[in-house]
């Protein structure tokens, strides 16, 4: 697989890490990306990735064996990493992206070619769509062309070490498009190589995110709970998890990112009957952010003029991703409300503005508790003890 020519579609926060490990393993790698700007931007080596991902994408080896363009190319491999957002008003699966894609790939398809899929999509996908486009194009699925899904694992924030460390899961149309999938990422990842079929490949990145989910609106439920008979929900927690067989995770704002909000939701599309407990958890964490904005607003009381500082905008600690962010949603629930409200964020905001908003505001609400903010927050706020200014109230939820 090393000497074969790839062709990695959607060069975001998935196509990207992935084209640029397969550079470095010593692949030709084209990336293709509809998006010019995002094309130019690693071009020109301006994309703001994290660190590890950035030394690696400057490194000679990268550059000499990876392209980016909006111009697709006939490849051996193609590997199809484009966003597959929820459509909020169906609650099912937008998967155009993904069908703009295959068809991009067909005009370029040629036999003894291997397709594999990351995009994680609904159960079924690759059998009932993605498998009918290429027969209709006249590709025999197992002789002429071969198709896998591998569901990305990925976490922002740790993106080289998750893609090279983490287990894989292989799903094949069949066991030699399997077993082809499976040679390319043993180019690069460490981690234990699992091969099934493709809709279990499916259901198992869905199950991931959806074991998640769950578990947070326990926790999240039983902390309003805690709230309703006076107690604290993390003592609560840290006495009860001291049971061998227990292993709470802590409440929170919300659910964010570009994974657990969404794949519950393609489980329910696929089985509805069968997924009650699953979408009661759905509605439990995206009811989060308006419990939390009620806290706020019952403890800065009926004064909405004065001024209060949210600190948090990403949808968790230290990653720069506010996509699906509850943080944000709290933010615009206050300012629609008509609150004097800031937000900042370190890892996402520049300058010195946490200095001046701890000057301005009666409230900070810790939100997103990113660790070097956390510090930041108490080395002014001790700064200001000293000097005698006022110091606002400050809550962590």
């Amino acid at each position: 697989m090393l000497n074969k020519k790839y062709c990695v579609i959607g060069t975001g926060y998935i196509g990207l890490p992935c084209a640029v490990m397969l550079a470095h393993a010593g692949c030709k790698v084209l990336g293709y990306d509809v998006n010019k700007h995002v094309v130019d931007s690693i071009n020109k080596g301006t994309i703001h990735v994290e660190q590890e991902l950035k030394n690696l994408l400057e490194s000679d080896t990268v550059k000499n064996n990876l392209r980016v363009s909006t111009v697709i190319e006939a490849a051996d491999i193609f590997i199809v990493a484009v966003p597959t957002p929820i459509d909020h008003r169906k609650k099912t699966a937008e998967l155009s992206a993904l069908i703009k894609s295959v068809g991009s790939i067909l005009s370029v398809l040629k036999k003894g070619d291997l397709i594999i899929i990351e995009s994680t999509i609904p159960p079924l996908t690759i059998k009932n769509l993605i498998s009918p486009m290429l027969e209709k194009a006249g590709f025999n699925l197992g002789k002429d062309v071969f198709l896998a899904h591998c569901p990305e694992r990925l976490l922002p924030g740790n993106i080289i070490y998750e893609i090279v460390n983490n287990n894989r899961i292989i799903g094949g149309i069949d066991p030699i498009s399997a077993e082809m999938a499976a040679e390319v990422y043993k180019l690069f990842v460490k981690g234990q190589i699992n091969i099934t079929d493709a809709t279990t490949a499916e259901m198992c990145k869905l199950m991931e995110n959806t074991y998640r989910d769950v578990n947070i609106a326990l926790a999240n439920e039983l902390s309003d709970v805690c709230d309703d008979i006076g107690i604290n929900i993390d003592e609560a927690i840290d006495l009860a998890n001291l049971h061998p067989r227990v292993n709470f995770l802590k409440p929170g704002i919300g659910v964010g990112g570009h994974c657990l909000p969404i794949d519950p939701w393609f489980i329910h599309e696929i089985s509805p009957y069968h997924s009650t407990m699953i979408m009661t958890a759905r509605h439990i964490n995206d009811n989060r952010p308006e419990k939390i904005a009620a806290k706020i607003r019952r403890e800065i009381s009926t004064d909405i003029t004065q001024k209060i500082l949210l600190l948090g905008k990403t949808y968790k600690t230290e990653t720069n991703d506010v996509r699906e962010s509850p943080a944000m949603e709290i933010y615009n629930l206050l300012l629609n409300d008509g609150y004097s409200v800031y937000s900042f964020d370190t890892e996402v905001d520049e300058g010195q503005l946490l200095r001046q908003y701890l000057r301005e505001c009666s409230f900070v609400f810790i939100l997103v508790p990113h660790k070097k903010m956390i510090e930041e927050l108490y080395i002014i706020v001790n700064e200001m003890k000293k000097n005698s200014c006022k110091v606002p109230k400050i809550i962590k939820y």
